[in-house]
């Protein structure tokens, strides 16, 4: 299992918060936080918080990353996983996790998709890790897009997942109401409302039609 990214020791020595911003792919300031300081965190770090404060941090290079998610985008994951959960009644391949499942995909990274599926094979025996935070990637991992994630954000993330070993990442943008599904990095096949997300050769006969998708999550006022 390769990694991409750079140590958190590297990250503690810049100089400029400037720097750190730019780093992190020019999130918004206010997702990043302070204490401890950039460059510094470590994954107990995610574990004391959330525990403490019932906040939800990723970890990205020694940073603590705030993952936050809009009334609109949480409708859509919870459909994402419901539909895959359903799948799954009949093809018991794994299990899905939700917007809180953590997952530590390499030493200095923790990531939190929006929705995953992990493969019965991550699990010896198929009895889940007692670890909050395991260390695991996910076969599927599915992002909704909202206004705080940036392009370079994304791109980042995207190279994190297939460097951990992950097979296909979906992101669902919900003011386009369309998907990309990639399968490297640098291999996406973009969907319209008027197609379906499937599950490729990790979800056989897995389908879930954008239409159907959003016709079940509601009209969003504007």
């Amino acid at each position: 299992m390769a990694t991409m990214t750079t140590p958190a020791s590297v990250l503690s020595a810049t100089l400029s918060l400037a720097d750190v911003h730019d780093h992190l792919g020019g999130i918004p300031l206010h997702r990043i936080r302070a204490n401890p300081p950039p460059g510094f965190a470590k994954v107990q770090d995610v574990t004391a918080i959330h525990d403490k404060e019932r906040r939800l941090y990723e970890l990205v290079d020694g940073v603590l990353v705030e993952k936050t998610m809009g009334f609109y985008e949480s409708r859509l994951v919870m459909l994402v996983g419901h539909f895959l959960e359903d799948y799954l009644e009949t093809n018991d391949l794994g299990i899905v996790l939700g917007e809180a499942g953590t997952l530590q995909i390499s030493p200095d990274q923790v990531r939190i998709p929006d929705v995953c599926f992990i493969g019965w094979d991550h699990f010896p025996n198929r009895e889940l890790p007692p670890e909050p935070i395991p260390n695991l990637w996910p076969d599927l991992a599915v992002e909704v897009l909202s206004e705080s994630n940036t392009v370079a954000e994304m791109d980042r993330k995207l190279r994190e997942y297939f460097a951990a070993g992950t097979s296909v990442v979906w992101f669902i943008d919900p003011e386009t109401r369309s998907a990309r599904v990639y399968s490297a990095p640098d291999q996406l096949l973009a969907i319209t409302e008027d197609e379906a997300l499937d599950g490729g050769d990790l979800l056989l006969d897995f389908s879930l039609p954008l239409r159907e998708l959003f016709a079940r999550a509601g009209q969003r006022r504007q």
